[in-house]
Formats: structure tokens, C-alpha cells, sequence
């Protein structure tokens, strides 16, 4: 991941609604959920949330699907790897004990 990719997947979880979308979406991968579904689970109006969607899409931190009648929403999880990994590359400056903490932090169950 390239500075401007980072800043742009930032700026765009920046906003209560749109890390709270992202944050929703990454507990129902791999199935993702209608975009119906993610409005009615945020409580907001599917016109409000159209623009954060946008804006998380643009940034590359969720992808949409269509399946039949309904787009389904998906968090990008390999965009979330590539920002995590930019933010901790450097953490540990050769010595590897030193992100050890943040490595099991990281570890799901």
C-alpha cells in the first residue's frame, strides 16, 4: 500500500457512520449483507447512507455485488491487511518481540 492509498482509507473511516458501516461489514464477512440490511442495522435513511457508501467504495475498503435483486455490500479484508500492515511495518525496527503484543492482539479465535 502506497501514503496516498493509507490516507484515503483513513479519511474515509474517519466518520462515526462510515467506520461504524465498515466495522458492521467486517462481522458479516464472508456473506456480507444487502445494502437494505446495513441501513436498517446503522438506523440511518438509505439516502444519507448512499454518500458514505461512496466514499468507502472509492477508497477501497468495501466492494459490491450483485447477487439477483440486491447489491451486497463486502468489506474489502485484504484492503484492511494492506492498511494495517502500512500502519505497523515499521513498528518494530528489526526486532520482531517488540510486535509481538500486536501481532496476538490481531490473532482472531
Amino acid at each position: 500500500m502506497i501514503e496516498d492509498d493509507a490516507l484515503g482509507a483513513l479519511a474515509a473511516l474517519a466518520h462515526p457512520t462510515r467506520l461504524a458501516t465498515f466495522r458492521t461489514l467486517i462481522r458479516h464477512e464472508p456473506d456480507g449483507l444487502s445494502t437494505g440490511e446495513l441501513v436498517d442495522k446503522l438506523a440511518l435513511t438509505q439516502s444519507t447512507f448512499s454518500t458514505h457508501l461512496a466514499v468507502l467504495v472509492r477508497a477501497g475498503l468495501i466492494r459490491s455485488e450483485k447477487r439477483g435483486r440486491n447489491l451486497i455490500q463486502r468489506a474489502d479484508v485484504s484492503a484492511l491487511k494492506a492498511l494495517m500492515v502500512f500502519l505497523a511495518k515499521d513498528c518494530c525496527q528489526g526486532s520482531a518481540e517488540l510486535c509481538e503484543p500486536l501481532v496476538a492482539e490481531l490473532t482472531c479465535c
